[in-house]
């Protein structure tokens, strides 16, 4: 090789050097840009999802604060409740007795024994009465006796009733209702 022919092949070399740089740099900046895109995509989509969440922990913070707003009137309203419901407990067995008598008498029945059982309820300020009455007469008049405990001015929880034939052909009729006495 002559001396002028190396400076050529070495220009050569520099020059095939310098354009497969820019070849591979071409490709890096295509694949940076692809790279920048899909960031920006996933960028745009963690923003909707944020902004999703936020409507809604915002929905749920006024929501509570609604709920906030409403509680004075909640409160109010069981107090009203628990006063106008729940009977004393000095004279609530009476006032069962001459209720439920009452309501037997208005229907046609004749009432049974009745009888009851205390269970305090810890920390809320009333005491649960179980109370298990019995009831005979006709059906139309027992179906009259239920319509008034719904109706009746005292709480009552009905939780089993039970029908049975007599021999007369009335039907008696087990009550087990539950109703709170105030403390």
């Amino acid at each position: 090789m002559t001396t002028a022919a190396k400076p050529r092949s070495w220009k050569r070399g520099v020059l095939t050097g310098l354009v497969v740089v820019l070849l591979l740099d071409g490709v890096l900046l295509v694949v940076n840009w692809r790279a920048a895109r899909a960031s920006l995509q996933s960028q745009r989509d963690q923003a909707v999802r944020l902004k999703h969440q936020a409507d809604q922990l915002a929905s749920d913070v006024s929501r509570a604060e609604a709920i906030r707003a409403r509680i004075p009137q909640v409160k109010q309203n069981s107090d009203r409740f628990y006063a106008d419901q729940f009977l004393p407990a000095a004279t609530g067995y009476s006032s069962i007795v001459a209720d439920l008598g009452e309501l037997a008498g208005h229907s046609g029945l004749k009432t049974g024994g009745i009888s009851f059982k205390q269970k305090e309820l810890e920390k809320r300020g009333v005491t649960e009465i179980q109370i298990s009455a019995s009831v005979e007469g006709d059906y139309p008049s027992l179906i009259h006796f239920i319509n008034g405990l719904e109706r009746s001015k005292n709480f009552y929880l009905l939780d089993n009733l039970q029908l049975a034939s007599v021999t007369t052909g009335s039907i008696k009729l087990q009550l087990e209702l539950r109703t709170y006495f105030r403390d």
